[in-house]
């Protein structure tokens, strides 16, 4: 078998633009320069940031809280809500579980090891991984339950509920734990493709029978949570070009459950939406994300490639507006909240918009880069930057 058949593309959050080929680390200069020009290879980036113009603060966003844990590193860790509990990771190992109302810290805790993916809770297991595989799970308490292995490096946040421990690896195997002693119940790969984001992938429970992930390829697969069998498999969007570059076609971030449809993005393909029962499509347009989607009742909320934020109606997939001023900030992945879409910056500015017309209503400069999307705990909306801060804002 032909050693190129290995070859993953570095992870966006480092920079690197390392390729690994049969287990060595190569530099392809010839390769990173096709990339580059996207903004999510390369250790140049191919533009320079997008200026902030002054705006008009139509929206009070208050800070009522700050808390900390480990920094990031090359890696990217975003925060998990679990009602009024917000649950935080660092590089280092560090884990804290806070209080969404106060920030008041109800326990930290520490891994053996370095991590480089995690928290997932439901809010009795909180689980982290490592470069290794190893998966390391604590209790209600924050004290140290049990730990396993995926079998490879794990980028994605474990998905942690109905019993289940379910951990991506980033060789596509997708494993299901139980979550009280960390035994295997099952589980489930998809065959290596030749060129692929070396990036996190997220995973989705929809109810208590699936859970829905997206593949290289541009592939989302639901699989039944009780075995690990696939119910369905559906192209989101096809390899397109010659070249095996031209042909990366990942699934990135989570694919988001609401109602009857489930809806993602690809890298170099598209963003869709399809029915979360069948999988049948339901709509698609041509677009290049770098870490998925959001979604409401009304819209499906992403960033393309070169940062800028689009706004499509949830029925249809028209293009209800999109805003370019925020292009080549590496931005987060967005969060549609309430009348806003929420997103963050690598400078470190909070940015949100108006959900109806992409209008900016509020911005909110923090501490450090903003890679990691911002989430909701009970009417707090949580962020937590590359420098290992935690925020609590009440929007009003």
């Amino acid at each position: 078998m032909a050693t190129s058949q290995s070859v993953q593309v570095a992870p966006t959050v480092s920079r690197r633009g390392i390729f690994k080929r049969a287990g060595t680390a190569v530099m392809t200069l010839a390769v990173l320069g096709t990339l580059g020009g996207c903004g999510l290879f390369g250790s140049k980036p191919a533009h320079e940031p997008t200026p902030l113009t002054e705006i008009k603060q139509a929206l009070t966003v208050k800070q009522i809280w700050t808390a900390s844990v480990g920094k990031a590193g090359a890696y990217s860790f975003a925060p998990v809500a679990v009602g009024n509990a917000v649950f935080a990771a660092g590089a280092n190992g560090s884990v804290v579980r806070v209080d969404a109302e106060t920030g008041a810290s109800n326990w930290s805790a520490k891994a053996d090891t370095n991590i480089t993916a995690g928290p997932g809770s439901d809010g009795e297991t909180t689980v982290v991984a490592t470069h290794k595989g190893d998966v390391i799970a604590f209790d209600h308490d924050g004290k140290a339950s049990w730990k396993a292995n995926a079998g490879s490096e794990v980028l994605t946040a474990p998905l942690v509920g109905r019993g289940l421990v379910v951990v991506r690896a980033i060789n596509n195997r997708v494993t299901a734990f139980d979550s009280s002693t960390g035994s295997v119940r099952w589980s489930y790969s998809q065959p290596a493709v030749t060129l692929t984001l070396r990036t996190g992938t997220g995973m989705t429970f929809v109810g208590d029978r699936s859970v829905i992930t997206g593949f290289p390829g541009g592939k989302l697969v639901a699989l039944d949570a009780n075995t690990g069998n696939p119910q369905w498999i559906t192209p989101l969007s096809y390899p397109k070009g010659v070249t095996e570059v031209e042909r990366v076609n990942d699934v990135t971030g989570a694919p988001v459950v609401f109602g009857r449809q489930v809806c993602g993005a690809t890298f170099q393909g598209r963003v869709g939406c399809v029915d979360v029962q069948t999988g049948n499509g339901l709509w698609a347009r041509d677009f290049s994300s770098p870490n998925g989607v959001s979604q409401d009742e009304r819209v499906v909320a992403a960033v393309n490639t070169d940062g800028a934020v689009y706004a499509f109606n949830a029925a249809d997939g028209s293009t209800l507006w999109q805003n370019d001023k925020l292009k080549y900030r590496d931005l987060s992945a967005p969060l549609a909240l309430g009348r806003v879409v929420v997103v963050g910056d690598k400078q470190g500015y909070l940015h949100f918009l108006s959900r109806d017309n992409g209008e900016f209503l509020a911005r909110v400069k923090l501490s450090g880069a903003i890679s990691a999307q911002p989430v909701i705990a009970g009417q707090t909306l949580v962020v937590q930057t590359r420098d290992g801060n935690i925020y609590g804002f009440r929007p009003e």
